[in-house]
């Protein structure tokens, strides 16, 4: 991914966690209390919010750190926010356990952004 890329990514995925957390926290609560998963809820649109932190920063050190790196790291970052945390939603929300597997994958695909960030700015 380039910075323009991922800052617009970023942008998207920050817009998306604030009308999830908010639909979460209003339209969506009372149908999250009764299936009984607020908590899983909460807990993707708390990883939403970290990993689109985390793009926006690494869309900004391109600027600094020119590297294939941070190009993968971002591609991560978003690969593994839209399985994560989407498999999340989708669970707290349907209750489609055949997503659980998703789940782990997208950490996988986190820490590995993570890792390729660190990777990027070690390598200038």
């Amino acid at each position: 991914m380039n910075q323009r890329t991922t800052l617009l990514s970023a942008a998207v995925l920050g817009c998306l966690a604030v009308i999830l957390g908010a639909s979460g926290a209003h339209a969506l609560k009372p149908l999250l209390t009764q299936l009984g998963s607020a908590s899983t809820f909460e807990l993707a649109n708390r990883y939403q919010f970290y990993h689109t932190l985390a793009l926006l920063g690494c869309g900004t050190l391109m600027n600094t750190f020119s590297s294939k790196w941070l190009r993968y790291s971002a591609l991560c970052l978003v690969i593994g926010t839209l399985l994560f945390s989407g498999s999340l939603y989708m669970l707290a929300l349907y209750k489609l356990s055949v997503v659980g597997p998703v789940t782990p994958l997208g950490g996988v695909f986190l820490i590995t952004g993570w890792v390729l960030l660190f990777m990027g700015m070690a390598k200038k």
